[in-house]
């Protein structure tokens, strides 16, 4: 099953400057995973020590965010997983 990772601009030089990247996977867990095996410089950025995901991502799937479920969010066959930096600030 085919997934697109859609990386923000910020990450981009750490996977030969795509933006875009397909891989096979059945949850977003999974899928950046798939990525990071590809591309382990990625690791440090999206995950924690604990494999958790990097506060500072907020991960959408077909342009749902996946707050809830993070990591364990299921995806199919042609989804789009969106990597977006969360910036607070006043």
């Amino acid at each position: 099953m085919s997934v697109k990772i859609h990386l923000h601009p910020f990450l981009i030089h750490l996977a030969e400057n795509k933006d875009i990247h397909e891989v096979d996977g059945k949850t977003v867990g999974e899928c950046l995973q798939k990525l990071v095996e590809r591309y382990p410089e990625l690791d440090e950025w999206l995950f924690t020590k604990d494999r958790e995901l990097n506060i500072m991502f907020d991960v959408f799937v077909n342009m749902q965010s996946t707050l809830s479920e993070r990591l364990e969010t299921k995806v199919t066959d042609g989804d789009d997983i969106n990597l977006v930096i969360v910036i607070a600030g006043g």
